[in-house]
């Protein structure tokens, strides 16, 4: 008697145990019970959340477009990855180390109908590659966007970077902005054009610090001290004497228009990097 009611005891626990492994919507339920609180530690940063608006101001500042493509580092329950893909369209990914802000993320996705378009990976954003970001987007503490940095100003010239609260100390901001009191920052990642440029029969030398630079042209005997500097991306403009150059840098080239004088007519040149610093 009491060997068969421990039979049937056992018998009761396996067909229990499973009917749980088995049954997808009670395990979701189970999972689902999980709820971030705010001030949990995480493995870099505590978790707070970014408000929605703050969240459609940076991407805005961003200037995001159809065809970009956005990574979230640190991206918590995926309030930026969602609402890039829901109200913007995009494709968008985030990085989050804590598996269970991984799973809450990817329910949320699906309750908002971007499951496709907004996917979320468990990951150190260390060594998880982010590299093919159009828009990249943090709430990280300072010293670890700091860390961050080299790894971000290596990105594809015109990569724009958006972060909430905090700086990247002497990497001053392109635009500064806020929404409910809590400010964003964007940078867009600058080419490189520090070094010596071929242009024609002269040449430039080219001081950079991040998207701002000065140099010096040269031709012959006539040295002139670059003016109106602007570099933005891959996108640089400067003015030697009366000539103005704009053009877009592509690795050791530059190619572009050049006018000797406001009214004169839009000339081709081409400069070519031959001495990096």
């Amino acid at each position: 008697m009491r060997s068969n009611f421990r039979h049937n005891l056992v018998t009761m626990l396996l067909a229990l145990v499973a009917f749980v492994a088995a049954d997808p919507a009670f395990a979701q339920a189970a999972t689902a019970e999980f709820k971030p609180q705010v001030g949990q530690a995480g493995k870099d940063v505590i978790w707070v959340p970014t408000p929605k608006s703050l969240v459609e101001k940076m991407l805005k500042m961003a200037d995001i477009g159809p065809n970009d493509y956005v990574i979230d580092l640190g991206s918590g329950d995926g309030i930026t990855v969602i609402t890039a893909a829901k109200q913007f369209g995009v494709r968008a990914l985030g990085i989050e180390y804590n598996p269970d802000m991984v799973e809450l993320a990817k329910r949320n996705a699906q309750k908002e109908g971007v499951g496709e378009r907004a996917e979320f990976v468990r990951g150190d954003i260390f060594t998880t590659d982010f590299s093919k970001a159009t828009i990249l987007t943090m709430y990280l503490l300072p010293y670890l966007n700091m860390k961050l940095r080299p790894t971000i100003l290596n990105m594809k010239p015109g990569t724009r970077v958006v972060a909430h609260a905090f700086t990247m100390e002497d990497w001053s901001p392109d635009q500064t902005d806020s929404a409910e009191g809590r400010t964003a920052y964007l940078w867009i990642v600058p080419a490189k054009v520090e070094g010596r440029w071929k242009i024609g029969s002269g040449e430039i030398e080219l001081k950079q610090k991040f998207q701002t630079f000065e140099g010096t042209y040269r031709n012959g005997d006539t040295t002139y001290r670059l003016t109106h500097t602007n570099l933005r991306g891959d996108q640089i403009t400067f003015t030697a004497g009366a000539a103005t150059y704009t053009g877009r840098v592509t690795g050791s080239t530059m190619q572009g228009t050049m006018r000797s004088k406001p009214d004169a007519q839009a000339v081709a040149w081409t400069g070519t990097l031959f001495k990096p610093q």
